[in-house]
């Protein structure tokens, strides 16, 4: 399966990480003598179910190294617009290929072992998408200061994974869903609009599982996806504030 891995975005002032990153793109953030995304292509480029790599958002530098076929495309402005450029590339490339694993570059602690179960686990059935979630025991044993959100369910706490497995087909196009889920992610009336006050309302207050909701969200939403409940918190521990930069960054110094 090929990869792409999203890079983009410059932290402004306004973002938590600025004081570390200073005008750098944050991608390129050093953990334990390495950049950041340098990890996460060790663990892509290890993996025996990764075809080839394409990163989206830098430029091609001599500082980043991969054992695969790699490629770099510029920052087209946001994340639904990368994750098209670089579907389309992989059209010109691969025009075979299906499925595409979508990854962030700020999970620099995945394994190329997780990387296979990833893609295995999506690839037991044939959904056009596949999101990866990490249950707050799972979270909180690996990464106890963490501090992340979680969802909460009548069975289960959880958060969101930041590498999952989506069709091809799906991204490409003029497919306006998608960016309106990414336009939604952080204003629970946009949520609510988009998704219905109803659902909303048994998510907000535990009144629904897991599966439910799932259920429930994807035939809102006109779409064929499913929830995987992942057992490795590495695909959940994104860094987006100092603490978690910290965390990692002594966690892979080791």
């Amino acid at each position: 399966m090929d990869a792409i891995v999203i890079a983009g975005g410059l932290p402004d002032e306004r973002d938590p990480l600025y004081g570390y990153t200073q005008g750098m793109q944050k991608a390129l953030l050093d953990i334990a003598g390495k950049p950041m995304l340098q990890w996460v292509l060790d663990a892509l480029c290890e993996a025996d179910s990764v075809d080839q790599i394409v990163v989206v958002g830098l430029d091609e530098t001599e500082d980043l190294k991969c054992t695969m076929r790699l490629a770099f495309l510029p920052d087209k402005g946001g994340i639904i617009q990368n994750i098209r450029e670089g579907a389309n590339y992989l059209d010109q490339e691969n025009p075979s290929g299906d499925y595409i694993l979508i990854v962030s570059s700020d999970i620099p602690s995945i394994t190329p072992e997780i990387v296979d179960w990833v893609i295995k686990a999506a690839m037991q059935t044939e959904h056009d998408f596949y999101y990866n979630i990490i249950t707050r025991e799972i979270m909180e044993k690996r990464f106890p200061n963490s501090n992340r959100s979680y969802a909460r369910f009548k069975d289960v706490e959880v958060c969101g994974g930041d590498m999952n497995v989506v069709r091809r087909r799906m991204v490409n196009g003029e497919n306006r869903l998608w960016q309106r889920i990414v336009d939604t992610r952080k204003n629970v009336f946009k949520q609510a609009a988009l998704i219905g006050f109803d659902t909303l309302f048994l998510l907000l207050f535990r009144l629904t599982t897991l599966d439910e909701a799932v259920n429930k969200v994807t035939h809102r939403l006109n779409l064929n996806g499913r929830a995987i409940l992942c057992p490795y918190a590495e695909v959940g521990m994104d860094v987006d504030k100092p603490h978690q930069l910290e965390i990692l960054r002594k966690d892979l110094s080791g």
